[in-house]
């Protein structure tokens, strides 16, 4: 299964590796975040491509996971960070979109969760 694709080495060495702790495995996509975002170019047009990069980065790496919570934690972080960053959104309604098209996946994935959970993911998503 290691032979044939990037996608396949990444996955193995997921549940080799980082499935027993998914703590360590969520700190350490954060901090992939964190640099993406920084080294992000605040221009419109190179704020689009980067996003769209970051995201479908985070995507692959939530998909691996499998679990809701990881889902769930992992995209609200991102909203944050693209709230917090440099960026005007104001003047590009695609980076708008493509934040309030996040903002419903993470309400979508909520609703899958347990109750409890789902209170606690939704005081996070007030910050939102």
């Amino acid at each position: 299964m290691a032979k044939l694709k990037k996608d396949n080495k990444e996955l193995l060495s997921y549940l080799l590796f980082e499935a027993e702790n998914e703590f360590h495995y969520i700190e350490g996509i954060k901090r992939e975040l964190d640099s993406e975002f920084d080294s992000l170019n605040p221009g419109i047009y190179y704020a689009k491509k980067g996003l769209r990069k970051i995201l479908r980065n985070l995507k692959k790496q939530i998909k691996y996971s499998g679990k809701k919570e990881t889902e769930v934690e992992l995209l609200i972080y991102f909203c944050k960070k693209m709230k917090t960053s440099s960026i005007r959104f104001s003047s590009s309604t695609v980076l708008q979109n493509l934040y309030n098209n996040q903002i419903k996946s993470i309400e979508k994935a909520i609703s899958k969760l347990h109750e409890d959970l789902q209170f606690d993911f939704k005081g996070m998503m007030e910050e939102l």
